[in-house]
């Protein structure tokens, strides 16, 4: 696997701060998106915008043998006011990235960078970056509008877990892992 250059970390670094500044609530997301959209532009890799609003799919090519290996990232903030003293706190008043999601949307940006230097995945890999979570309705949205389709596993969910990092707890159907 590709080792993450410090100008991909730099860069991604910048990208989480400025997310985390630029908060946007469920159905809003379009600076995200855009954010999104540039980062798998500049990486090359084919994406599509404004799937159920303003969710992101993108496909990294893999053996077209197998079925897709799904990575999720969801990109809402929630309205609570932020008072952590960053010097990237939320600009907007009563939004804040509450739950994580900034940090979501930035690690499938760092795995987007590092598998799209794989010359030979043993599966192709889809990216989908998913409005409207905290709402409850960018995932059938996405869903219906075939973001799933040709997918044979998928992974995302909540950061922080009760688990010690690199545990993972599943079974057949919903699991839950961290990877402190």
């Amino acid at each position: 696997m590709a080792v993450i250059a410090p100008e991909l970390y730099d860069r991604l670094v910048v990208l989480r701060r400025t997310l985390h500044q630029y908060p946007e609530l469920s159905g809003q997301e379009t600076r995200t998106a855009s954010a999104i959209g540039k980062f798998l532009h500049d990486l090359g890799i084919p994406h599509r915008m404004n799937i159920a609003g303003y969710g992101v799919v993108a496909d990294i090519p893999g053996d077209s043998g197998v079925p897709c290996v799904v990575l999720r990232a969801d990109m809402d903030a929630l309205p609570i006011q932020e008072e952590t003293g960053l010097e990237f706190l939320s600009v907007h008043r009563g939004v804040m990235h509450a739950c994580g999601h900034d940090g979501h949307t930035t690690m499938l940006l760092g795995a987007a960078a590092l598998l799209s230097q794989e010359p030979d995945l043993p599966a192709p890999v889809r990216l989908i970056f998913q409005p409207a979570e905290e709402k409850g309705t960018g995932a059938i949205a996405m869903i219906k509008e075939g973001a799933l389709d040709g997918a044979g596993l998928i992974f995302g969910g909540p950061s922080g877990s009760a688990l010690p990092p690199w545990d993972y707890c599943g079974e057949r159907g919903a699991g839950q892992c961290i990877v402190g």
